[in-house]
């Protein structure tokens, strides 16, 4: 594999993790945002989490330099043409990556490889709206990026096996633990994860324990690192609820219908840790 840059489009909390770790194992990346205040912010972010690393001793300055060296930030949509590989770091609304990858499509050459990092919509669904279905994948990286060694890799039906090959090789420079998962709603992780804490609000909503007692509860019963509100925070209760609406249209079955605490709470904009405010509560930058 001799890509000589990688573009991440859309860097949000997701998208400036992807390209912190692509940069940090010693790849080109451009990242793209349409709002130059999302890219100013997260190239801000970037070098904090870099700066934080070299204060705990985990990064040397040279490291910190090269890797912020490897980072281009773009506004224009036609830079991304450049790039062998583009990862979609969008949000998890399948008309905004469709509308995505069809301006992509346009402007890439024809090998051009691109990769979704949706979280549990269809890969093949998504491929079949380019030319170009042989060269499509998912890409699902953890949150946070840079710290969880786990991509989630899926094959749509006519991704072809020189494309995931390649994918492969990609999450071996990046020093992640790579899982291949079938195109089903969720895939692997969020199948299991997000029902888990869907039905950790029930159980809330219908007295059975306090946030706290929750989340200790699975902690130390459960043996789990994290409780569920504490892991639904992290990870934002908006994506928590687009995952949660997803995988109860794909299968139709009402055992997945999101709770409705968790509606109220991305009304309300409680969205976690990014917001300040979710089920617990946090400083914000």
């Amino acid at each position: 594999m001799d890509w000589n840059m990688i573009g991440v489009l859309g860097v949000g909390q997701m998208g400036r993790g992807i390209v912190q770790t692509v940069a940090s194992s010693g790849l080109h990346v451009m990242m793209y945002d349409l709002d130059p205040h999302v890219l100013e912010d997260a190239q801000e972010r970037i070098t904090e989490n870099l700066n934080k690393a070299v204060k705990k001793e985990k990064l040397t300055e040279w490291v910190r330099e090269k890797t912020l060296k490897n980072i281009k930030a773009t506004g224009k949509f036609e830079d991304l043409a450049l790039c062998p590989l583009v990862i979609e770091a969008v949000p998890e609304k399948e008309e905004i990556k469709l509308e995505v990858f069809e301006g992509l499509d346009e402007i890439c050459p024809k090998e051009t490889i691109f990769a979704s990092n949706t979280s549990s919509l269809p890969i093949t669904r998504m491929a079949s709206g380019t030319d170009r279905p042989e060269q499509f994948i998912g890409l699902h990286f953890m949150n946070p990026v840079p710290q969880m060694p786990l991509v989630e890799v899926t094959r749509g039906w006519q991704t072809s096996d020189d494309t995931f090959n390649k994918i492969e090789q990609f999450v071996k420079k990046l020093g992640k633990t790579m899982v291949v998962s079938k195109d089903y709603p969720g895939f692997i992780v969020n199948r299991i994860l997000m029902p888990m804490i869907n039905e950790a609000i029930f159980a809330l909503i219908e007295g059975v324990g306090t946030v706290e007692d929750i989340d200790a509860a699975m902690k130390l019963g459960g043996g789990l690192p994290m409780g569920p509100f504490a892991l639904a925070d992290m990870i934002g209760l908006d994506v928590c609820l687009d995952v949660m609406e997803i995988i109860h249209s794909e299968f139709g079955d009402s055992k997945y219908r999101p709770a409705p605490l968790l509606r109220k709470y991305v009304e309300a904009d409680m969205l976690g840790q990014k917001t300040g405010r979710g089920f617990y509560t946090y400083e914000t930058k």
